[in-house]
């Protein structure tokens, strides 16, 4: 089987965080520094990765694809409170998701024992608070929540079918739960107003990337599998917006 490149994650130090993400737009995190920006043990985010084995077959992919399972929950913000909204659609414009926007999108719900897992509610807190330091005017944080599990049911799986994309929100937060058997689904990021890009691989579990929205454009790379079991990319999406949720009138 032909070679891949592999480029290393960037990776950074906790205690930069916040200079790295103002200056640059995204930053990259190790797992480690990960579970210490959300306060627990690294256990308590593997306590969450079962649930990633229950997801749901993506019905809206518009290429026909088979490789997409998700489910989906929303949440909002204030100060150091999490409180789960009703469920909800999940909606983009066309201008941030030429394949997929100005469709409602009804996903299955996140399990709500997986809600009820200590490091859900600590790594949305935390993430939130990251988010509040670089808008230190905000008081409200929208946040939805998906599981992805992106798989080689079609021989090639599209972590992102969209290509190079914006979410429309503040901020976007990408940790990879698993990777499973494969190659590929290599992480692009680039500068939306300049040349400026970064390419890498996710690789270690509970890994970050958080990314201002407004800064920078990504995408992932199709994956494929290394045998003929096939394999998979799981991941954790968060996304952060102040102005409400996408789609809420």
């Amino acid at each position: 089987m032909p070679s891949v490149s592999h480029f290393a994650p960037p990776a950074i130090p906790l205690s930069s965080l916040d200079a790295a993400l103002g200056e640059r737009g995204h930053v990259v995190l190790g797992a480690a520094d990960v579970a210490t920006l959300a306060g627990v043990a690294p256990e308590a985010l593997q306590a969450l990765v079962p649930s990633w084995d229950d997801l749901r077959r993506d019905e809206y992919l518009k290429d026909g694809g088979r490789y997409r399972r998700r489910r989906h929950a929303c949440f909002v913000v204030e100060g150091e409170t999490l409180r789960q909204v009703p469920h909800r659609m999940h909606w983009q414009p066309v201008e941030y998701n030429a394949l997929h926007g100005g469709m409602e999108r009804w996903f299955e719900p996140v399990d709500p024992a997986t809600i009820a897992q200590p490091a859900w509610p600590a790594l949305v807190l935390a993430l939130a608070r990251a988010c509040s330091r670089q808008r230190p005017g905000v008081a409200r944080w929208h946040v939805e929540a998906h599981q992805f599990r992106i798989d080689t049911s079609d021989g090639l799986g599209r972590p992102t079918p969209e290509g190079a994309h914006r979410d429309g929100v503040d901020f976007v937060a990408v940790l990879l739960v698993a990777r499973q058997s494969i190659k590929g689904g290599e992480t692009r990021v680039f500068a939306a107003h300049g040349p400026d890009g970064q390419r890498f691989t996710l690789d270690q579990p509970w890994s970050l990337l958080l990314m201002d929205d407004a800064r920078v454009i990504h995408e992932s790379t199709p994956i494929q599998p290394l045998d003929a079991d096939g394999g998979h990319r799981d991941t954790l999406v968060l996304t952060f917006r102040a102005g409400g949720f996408l789609g809420e009138t």
